[in-house]
């Protein structure tokens, strides 16, 4: 599959059927897989065979997609979570423990921020937050020795911050740590985080990826890339004998390239079982299939109404990466030549009320908890998925009371500008 564009990919990654067998990935919906012997059961338990016992670890619809993404983002392994929210803690938990510390960009998803600020420090883990276009020296100084990895969002949602890959790869290896990055609102078509210095890459499959809002949905790719036996001290997960398996070190079974994933499975799936459900990965792939041809129509349609809100009289101010005048357009340029995404985010002059009635107003698009799929929907997250926030985080976040996330769908442009139009006669 290297020797394929993405759009081929896009259809073709992750599955070759043989000869009579089914064209499209079989959806095997069993709990459960048999063997003619305890030793052959035996033989997968302690990791010295490959197969299928219990689809709480692995199933083969799910691998097949989890390959398929991988390719995609040109990694060397993956697996599917059941949700962006499972990606995000498994891509974390991992390689860290309690006592251990890591190093985000503040401009990230509401409910990650909780996870990592609430939940997970919980858990005994503690969470830097820094501002995305800080200084390397800045960055540099929210290390510390207990660091283990450095997490941002390719583009911040809803704040539309394109992250400085380069930079915080750069610092995540000078201090001997990974760079985590959630690619959901690029998704590999526009952006591909591994090229730029990258170690692990998740996503909300939930958003573009099934494009439909069919399925919730998580995935975690592996550069392959990362040495984990350079800092053995620091990720001794990997490193170290793992008892529960008979003493298998991950890096000496599985190499580089399968280390970091055969983990995730075998461990953090055997024990927290946050595996999705293979009609969920089936109609995920569906959604992959059209990828390349739904994002560049998202960023099209996104565009035009960036264009449209930012010349009304009654738009206080408007924030999308593809527009020349946007504070990360150079860098969107940079990582993201090709578009950035279908989400756009703009303040209504009248502040929170305003914005209240704008979204009441809307016909086409939906109010809805969701962003990045077919139909337009929009979300006032100062209300919603940061409403756990204070103002200060709020701030830290790039989530002002009067953003609206508006997340453009692949409707009619004409359409969507029209029903924009006619809620901000209502304002």
């Amino acid at each position: 599959m290297s020797s394929y564009q993405k759009g081929t990919e896009c259809i073709h990654a992750g599955y070759t059927p043989g000869n009579g067998e089914p064209r499209n990935i079989p959806i095997i919906q069993s709990t459960t897989f048999r063997y003619e012997s305890s030793a052959q059961m035996g033989a997968l338990f302690d990791l010295e065979a490959t197969g299928y016992f219990y689809t709480r670890l692995q199933n083969p619809t799910n691998d097949h997609v989890a390959a398929k993404i991988a390719a995609l983002e040109g990694g060397t392994a993956a697996v599917l979570t059941s949700s962006g929210q499972a990606a995000s803690f498994f891509a974390i938990f991992n390689i860290c423990s309690a006592g251990d510390h890591v190093v985000a960009s503040s401009a990230i998803y509401g409910g990650t921020y909780n996870l990592f600020a609430v939940t997970m420090k919980r858990m005994g883990l503690s969470f830097t937050f820094v501002d995305p276009e800080c200084t390397e020296e800045e960055l540099s100084k929210a290390f510390r020795p207990e660091t283990r990895a450095v997490f941002g969002e390719t583009i911040a949602n809803p704040a539309l911050v394109v992250l400085d890959i380069e930079k915080f790869a750069s610092a995540a290896h000078e201090h001997g740590v990974p760079l985590i990055i959630d690619n959901t609102f690029a998704t590999p078509i526009n952006c591909r985080p591994f090229e730029w210095g990258a170690d692990i890459v998740i996503h909300s499959t939930t958003k573009y990826m099934d494009g439909h809002a069919n399925c919730v949905g998580g995935a975690i790719v592996d550069s392959g890339k990362f040495d984990w036996n350079k800092y053995p001290d620091k990720f001794p997960g990997l490193t170290t004998p793992d008892e529960s398996y008979h003493g298998v070190t991950y890096t000496e079974r599985f190499g580089l390239e399968g280390a970091y994933i055969t983990k995730a499975v075998v461990q953090l799936m055997r024990d927290l079982g946050s595996i999705p459900a293979p009609m969920n990965s089936y109609l995920l792939n569906v959604g992959l299939e059209t990828l390349h041809l739904r994002v560049p129509r998202h960023c099209r349609n996104a565009r035009t109404v960036a264009e449209f809100v930012k010349n009304h009289p009654k738009v206080a101010w408007v924030n999308y990466p593809g527009l020349p005048e946007d504070k990360c357009y150079d860098l969107a340029n940079k990582y993201l030549p090709n578009g950035t995404c279908g989400v756009v985010t703009f303040g209504i002059k009248g502040g929170r009320d305003a914005a209240e009635t704008f979204m009441a107003e809307l016909g086409l698009a939906s109010i809805a908890t969701h962003v990045a799929d077919a139909k337009t929907c929009v979300l006032h997250p100062a209300s919603a998925t940061h409403r756990q926030m204070n103002e200060t985080e709020l701030a830290a976040a790039g989530v002002s009371p009067d953003l609206i996330r508006f997340s453009v769908g692949i409707e009619d442009a004409a359409d969507i500008i029209a029903d924009i139009a006619q809620a901000l006669e209502h304002v």
